[in-house]
């Protein structure tokens, strides 16, 4: 009976399948560059602070919300392929869409509470500057149309905008999976007629009860969503991509080198003289251009892989792991970093500029999205 029940106890899912995958997780390369495109939302939703001029975003044409996004189709189909979850049916729609609520529960906090924090520091400071910062105005000017309007997703903060665009995604991400499963030609193909067409019709979706438009056009952005899950591939696929892994690092460094010449000259096309479409020539954030695409797929041609080795020298490893926390808790840290950023602002708003106070802000803002990240897997694993 003593070994029944030990044999037994080995078998229990929550003894095995849970402990493996936290390991599996441990350091890898998606979760490293989350984590990095984390610190760098955190620092470039600080305008003007000294770091940000050090991002990738200063580097050439797309910055972290490209690559944030990419990672999250990336992992969505990870997610989807994975033998231990067994997503399918029902339960790979209850699974996404429920993500989809969580997203959308966040965004909801995090705007009421960027809303009391822009209020409290309007009041102490008695600045009524601060409740104009960000398109916060309207909810302190009409706050029964705006609350309704940041309920439905209509009105968005700025800083504030990039979680509504990760909520559509994942609710279209069960037919993500399904025509992905069916082809994965197929689903670029749609991917890229839905993103071509609204290019070409300049179609969004508005916003309400300010007159506008989203400023991640989730018809346009669901491309980058769709690129990473389709170029994601489980360790049994083929090795394509491995074996013409040097001609991709020269392919990028090449793009890349472009875009670091472009920034530098800070080109910027006038855009009543570019032809019709003129989106797919401009170098258009909300309609996500062709070149920001391009741009962020020379980045991952010519980094991707070289985490596995880096990883090998000690000394990487202690860097890697701080980002690979992050990375792994990537809502929790985001939504803080957010909350973050603006507290940020509020600090720089009032107090004499300076690198000594730039620094500090960095300094405390990564510390206190690192101690939520511990907190959160510690709330997770801690025994119960």
């Amino acid at each position: 009976m003593e070994a029944d029940s030990k044999m037994g106890e080995s078998l229990d899912p929550k003894h095995q399948a849970q402990p493996r995958r936290l390991a599996a997780r441990a350091l890898n390369e998606v979760d490293f560059w989350r984590g990095y495109a984390l610190i760098a939302i955190f620092i470039n939703h600080i305008p003007g602070i000294y770091f940000e001029q050090f991002t990738h975003r200063a580097f050439g044409l797309s910055d972290s919300a490209e690559l944030f996004v990419f990672l999250a189709g990336f992992s969505l189909r990870y997610l989807a392929e994975s033998r231990t979850e067994n997503l399918a049916g029902m339960r790979l729609f209850m699974r996404l869409e429920g993500r989809a609520f969580t997203i959308y529960a966040a965004q909801i906090l995090i705007v009421s509470l960027a809303l009391a924090l822009m209020a409290g520091a309007a009041l102490l400071l008695d600045t009524p500057l601060i409740l104009q910062w960000n398109n916060a105005s309207a909810f302190f000017e009409s706050p029964i149309q705006t609350q309704v309007g940041i309920i439905l997703l209509a009105h968005q903060m700025g800083y504030f905008d990039v979680l509504p665009l990760y909520i559509v995604m994942m609710i279209f991400a069960p037919l993500v999976v399904v025509l992905g499963r069916i082809s994965l030609r197929i689903l670029l193909f749609y991917s890229v007629t839905v993103w071509a067409l609204t290019l070409i019709s300049e179609l969004n979706l508005p916003t309400w009860p300010v007159e506008g438009v989203w400023f991640f056009n989730p018809f346009a952005w669901q491309l980058q969503f769709v690129l990473g899950y389709v170029l994601a591939r489980p360790k049994q696929a083929t090795d394509f991509i491995a074996s013409k892994r040097t001609e991709l690092r020269v392919l990028g460094l090449v793009i890349t080198g472009i875009g670091l010449w472009l920034a530098i000259i800070q080109w910027s096309p006038n855009p009543f003289e570019l032809p019709e479409p003129r989106l797919f020539f401009m170098n258009d954030k909300t309609s996500l251009s062709p070149m920001r695409i391009l741009h962020v797929m020379g980045l991952v041609m010519l980094i991707g892989g070289l985490f596995d080795f880096a990883v090998r020298w000690k000394g990487f490893r202690f860097l890697a792991k701080p980002f690979c926390l992050l990375g792994r808790n990537s809502l929790h840290v985001f939504c803080a970093g957010s909350l973050l950023s603006l507290a940020g602002q509020i600090v720089r708003f009032t107090t004499p500029a300076g690198l000594v106070m730039d620094t500090l802000v960095l300094l405390i803002g990564v510390a206190a999205m690192l101690a939520i990240a511990w907190g959160n897997e510690w709330r997770i694993t801690w025994p119960r």
